[in-house]
């Protein structure tokens, strides 16, 4: 009965393995290529809506980013972290560029692109305004702020806008910026007029259209987020744009919009109660997908002035900037805008050892591995026992073997005697696979780490390793990159080549590495499941071919850190094992005996 559980349960795993493979090739790629398809053609549909789109516009009826930010007056905007500039029209925060982040590897290459103005595809904006019945005059998106000529927005020299709306009322705007990601935007509001004002102030990011390079990713969150009454609040942009409208009360927090690596997000005075607001509402046949709040109202008195500030965070979600800002500016579990998953005891404890090993060793692949070790070492007594018991099971092998042939046809009589042996030989079967099911989480947790924080983005190895949270970027199609092809260009084939096909040198590495480990180990008692586990290191390499490097690096690096570990217990017991067989062949060390 226990080998059929075994061999059910085995079946079930390569099911499941084969039944993913087949969901990304014939499921996952055609819907990639639909969801495509659809985005052209609704580009193609915007141009019948905005014929007056600029010749080569990417795509049709869109300006091009240059056109866009110059169609309003601007200050530029210039930290040691942040180049672009700040809209008049609306004193919106829309134009930004990261300067310690660039598109790619290549250090030449363009920086990135978080906010950009509307009019360009995926606008994504911040603005702060001011809501009021029967108040005339308002600022919104369409007011024209003034300021002194020649100002430039720095760490140093803060931006001073004032508007006046003809109606006593005389707004001024104080945007200050620190050599990070976070503005603080301060507002003044007096009222000169003989009648008392109640105004709401607001404020919102937005992002026109749902981003073309979304992770697409279970594993990754990207989406709404909010902390709100002392809650995590996140939903992706399917299931925001699916609720429509989905609103919270809060005194402070913070709320946004997050992408994998980058966050907008709006923090308000916390002691001050909101009203958070996310909605998905049309604009220019577009989905405008807006994070806000609105405050509380508040009267202005004749000759009264009214002070408003709040802070906006755009940039890197680096989390030991986020967890400063956390400290110092009291914005509550500010660390929680990198998505740790459900294992969030083991992600953050695993990625801060990752960075402390980073301030010594300087390199994060070379910390992956020290961090190998550790893991190793806190597993090492529960692996020597499950080596141990592996060691001796195999040891006994040729006594299972005489114990099936004796009890051929008599099931019962054989598990009976088999376990007995177990028990003279002080053997415990589960002893076996205990310490992979137990590790387990730790490989989530370091895959979870790699794919979310920015630190890992573009973080470089050794070799041909530029990016480790990319995946190996050799290909056995082009004998890892020394022919000059891209295995993509081919008809038909090209997608699955480049795709679920595409393998790389490091999850060969890991292949042999598995293969090794269970060369190691006993084989199973039924022939079937010998083939199965025969066939495991194959399909696990192309499962893992489309994981991040960094994460292949660590389990390569674990298996031969395990394989090592169990080849001395082996010479140990004097068992037979791959290792010295191979070593044997070329007059190295002597293969072990039973």
């Amino acid at each position: 009965m226990d080998n059929e559980n075994s061999r059910n349960t085995i079946l079930f795993v390569i099911c499941a393995v084969a039944i993913l493979l087949l969901y990304q090739v014939f499921v996952l790629d055609p819907a990639t290529k639909r969801h495509q398809a659809e985005a052209r053609a609704q580009a193609a549909a915007q141009a019948t809506q905005h014929p007056g789109a600029l010749p080569g516009a990417p795509p049709a009826g869109f300006a091009p980013v240059a056109q866009a930010a110059a169609a309003s007056p601007r200050v530029k905007l210039d930290t040691p972290s942040l180049t672009g500039s700040i809209n008049l029209r609306g004193a919106r925060i829309d134009d930004l560029f990261l300067k310690r982040y660039r598109e790619k590897i290549d250090p030449n290459s363009p920086m990135h692109e978080l906010f950009r103005p509307e009019g360009a595809e995926h606008a994504w904006f911040a603005e702060f305004n001011w809501a009021g019945a029967n108040v005339p005059g308002l600022p919104n998106g369409d007011t024209l702020w003034t300021t002194r000529p020649g100002a430039t927005l720095t760490p140093q020299t803060p931006l001073v806008l004032t508007y006046a709306n003809g109606a006593g009322l005389t707004f001024t705007r104080t945007i200050s910026v620190d050599d990070d990601y976070m503005f603080t935007v301060s507002d003044k509001v007096n009222n000169a007029s003989a009648q008392p004002v109640s105004i709401q102030p607001y404020a919102s990011v937005q992002q026109r259209g749902m981003p073309n390079d979304l992770a697409n990713s279970n594993i990754v969150h990207e989406g709404l987020i909010g902390m709100l009454a002392g809650k995590l609040v996140m939903k992706n942009y399917k299931d925001w744009k699916k609720a429509g409208l989905i609103d919270d009360d809060s005194s402070g927090g913070w709320l946004g919009i997050t992408e994998k690596y980058w966050l907008s997000a709006l923090i308000p005075d916390q002691g001050a109660a909101v009203k958070a607001d996310f909605r998905v509402q049309p604009v220019a046949g577009l989905d405008a997908y807006q994070a806000g709040y609105v405050g509380a109202a508040q009267t202005v008195a004749p000759g009264a002035t009214l002070s408003q500030t709040t802070r906006l965070f755009a940039g890197a979600k680096v989390v030991p900037l986020l967890r400063h800002y956390e400290t110092s500016l009291n914005v509550p579990k500010f660390d929680q805008a990198v998505d740790w998953g459900n294992l969030w005891f083991l992600t953050q404890p695993m990625f801060s050892v990752l960075i402390f090993l980073k301030g010594y060793i300087g390199n994060i692949g070379l910390s992956i591995l020290a961090l190998t070790v550790i893991v190793k070492a806190i597993f090492f007594p529960l692996a020597n026992q499950s080596y141990e018991s592996i060691s001796k099971m195999k040891k006994i092998q040729p006594q299972t073997d005489a114990l099936k042939k004796q009890y051929e046809g008599d099931p019962t009589k054989l598990q009976q005697e088999t376990m007995a042996l177990y028990q003279r030989e002080k053997i415990n079967p589960l002893m076996g696979c205990l310490p992979q099911l137990i590790q387990i989480p730790v490989f989530y947790s370091l895959y979870k780490v790699l794919t979310v924080t920015i630190e890992m983005r573009h973080a470089p190895f050794y070799g041909w390793v530029h990016d480790l949270s990319a995946r190996d970027p050799t290909s056995i199609w082009t004998l890892f990159n020394l022919i000059p092809w891209n295995p993509a260009s081919l008809p038909l084939l090209g997608t699955y080549l480049d795709g679920p096909l595409h393998i790389g040198l490091w999850p060969l590495i890991y292949g042999f590495t598995m293969w090794l480990s269970q060369s190691m180990s006993p084989p199973a008692p039924d022939p079937t499941q010998q083939r199965i586990f025969q066939l495991m290191p194959i399909l696990f390499t192309f499962t893992l071919s489309q994981f991040t490097v960094g994460l292949l690096i660590y389990w390569c690096w674990s298996n031969t850190l395990g394989i090592l570990q169990q080849y001395v217990i082996m010479r140990r017991y004097k068992v037979d094992n791959p290792i010295d067989k191979f070593l044997s062949r070329f007059g190295g060390a002597k293969a072990a005996t039973g």
